[in-house]
């Protein structure tokens, strides 16, 4: 999550249950994320436990498909409105309904026809497929039939995205305040050739079972990074700074972000590191070719741009496609006018749509590691994968990449640094060898929706469950009037006078019996 965070705190295995807050202590926002984090596992783990890796509710599931063949226009998909979850994370497909604006009385009659109640794969909210791009057109099922499946995952989103999360009574000098975790999903294609499936008309259960494997392989991811802080070579020249024997050197504790920034093998794979973890960013207000107009040049000297800064600019379709756009450096600073010029322009397409809010975030790494005494080069603004050996960052700060790796755009690693301790906080064994972890995110949770295999011919992949709760069942005559006499029984072995006061019950005792002597 791109946010301005102290550090993640929460840990599955761990099992703690709840997050309690004492008195007269500093409160921290790893404390109040952790504990949301806690109930988020817990409700989901109960959620997929109940319900299966995915499913929908029997009346109200979403992700109905239907297939719609362009005859004159482009081939599309319409998505039904409904609840779906995947892993436990409940995915909503319903599409809001508009507003009615207030006319004047002397104003036209405006075309208020409602949209669609469905999606459909061009427009649905978070996909951002663009016709004009081949790789985004869906397979033509008359030469093939292919899979049609959800993509859930999260990311955050901060106010330079949503203005609207920003209070404005604060004033535009103040930072904002909370950002926000959002559910993404998108619905996608894929051929059958990529579940290995050879059958073009397999079954239902061939086609989950295929999926399944073909799901397990894409959501884990084979990267695996360290992290360690070592004393410096130059730490001697700056001994009033820090303490003496600090491995970590910065000034300041710090959350450090490694983020692979071009995904595939090690040879391809280039990363980018952030010490705010990615979150400093700025609000675009135009583009005007290399020139970028900004809402704010920041809060700081901390939190600004300088030149020689790595970019990126980007905004929130591109932010949910998670695809590497270029890196580009920062050429020059207009102050008053609150402009910075890049090494080139923006990639075409990017940030030119202000409802789609494009901003700039700001990396760190100015240069690539050095190596024997040598930096090495970077390679499109970024930092080149080196596997198998130590990666300095600055201040101490090193990062290794374990050999073999596949790397996928958007994996990311957090590394606390705290001056308090000179080290970075970072799981280590019984010797303090650090251990190599995977990326804490991000995490892919998919599902299969339909099987196309042409107009009008989508054969259904998603699972339904009913309700747990049902009518209570009458009880026979026979039954309540056996609970009736128990009860007469109990009551009656409890108070043998059955209510009647003592002394009416001993004079009735007095009372001879007709018969008696």
């Amino acid at each position: 999550m791109h946010a301005d965070l102290s550090r993640l705190t929460f840990r599955p295995e761990r099992h703690y249950s709840a997050v309690i807050a004492q008195q007269g202590r500093v409160q921290l926002d790893a404390d109040a994320n952790e504990q949301t984090a806690i109930q988020l596992h817990r409700a989901r783990a109960l959620a997929a436990d109940l319900i299966g890796r995915y499913g929908g509710p029997r009346d109200a599931a979403g992700f109905r498909i239907e297939y719609v063949g362009g005859k004159h226009d482009i081939d599309t998909l319409y998505i039904h409105g409904g609840r779906y979850y995947v892993d436990g994370i409940l995915v909503d497909a319903d599409r809001p309904a508009p507003g009615v604006p207030v006319l004047d009385e002397d104003a036209e009659e405006q075309d208020t026809a409602a949209p669609p109640a469905y999606w459909t794969y061009w427009d649905q909210p978070d996909a951002f497929r663009d016709p004009e791009r081949p790789g985004d057109r869906l397979p033509s099922p008359a030469q093939s039939p292919f899979v049609v499946y959800l993509d859930v995952w999260e990311r955050a989103v901060s106010a330079a995205e949503d203005p609207a999360l920003r209070e404005v009574a604060l004033g535009a000098a103040m930072p904002d305040t909370a950002a926000r975790v959002k559910v993404v999903w998108q619905v996608l294609p894929l051929s059958l050739a990529e579940l290995a499936i050879e059958d073009a008309d397999p079954s239902r259960e061939v086609v989950r079972a295929a999926f399944e494997r073909w799901a397990q392989r894409r959501s884990l991811s084979a990267a695996r990074l360290a992290a360690r802080s070592e004393r410096p070579d130059h730490a001697d020249e700056d001994p009033c700074l820090v303490r003496p024997d600090a491995r970590y050197r910065g000034p300041e504790n710090q959350l450090y972000r490694v983020e692979v920034h071009a995904g595939g093998e090690a040879k391809d794979a280039t990363f980018k590191w952030s010490r705010e973890n990615g979150s400093v960013v700025f609000p675009v207000d135009e583009l005007d070719g290399t020139w970028v107009q900004l809402a704010s040049l920041g809060q700081d000297d901390k939190l600004d741009l300088d030149v020689g800064d790595h970019v990126e600019f980007t905004d929130t379709a591109y932010s949910s496609r998670l695809e590497a756009l270029p890196l580009l450096r920062v050429e020059e600073l207009d102050l008053p006018g609150r402009r910075v010029r890049l090494s080139a322009e923006p990639a075409a397409g990017v940030g030119r749509l202000p409802d789609l809010n494009p901003f700039l975030r700001r990396w760190d790494h100015r240069g690539g590691p050095r190596h024997k005494g040598r930096a090495t080069s970077l390679k499109a603004c970024a930092v080149p994968v080196t596997e198998g050996e130590w990666l300095p960052l600055e201040d101490g700060v090193e990062v290794y990449f374990a050999k073999g790796g596949s790397y996928r755009t958007g994996d990311h690693w957090l590394i606390p640094a705290r001056t308090a301790t000179g080290s970075v906080e970072w799981p280590t064994d019984r010797a303090r060898r650090p251990l190599l972890q995977g990326p804490a995110g991000i995490t892919r949770h998919l599902a299969p929706l339909a099987l196309v295999k042409g107009e009008e011919s989508a054969v259904d992949l998603r699972l339904a469950f009913g309700p747990l709760a049902s009518s209570i069942p009458a009880a026979d005559r026979a039954a309540l009037a056996a609970e009736e006499r128990a009860r007469r029984e109990e009551v009656a072995a409890e108070d043998p006078s059955h209510g009647r006061s003592q002394t009416t019950a001993e004079a009735e005792a007095e009372v001879p019996v007709e018969g008696d002597n």
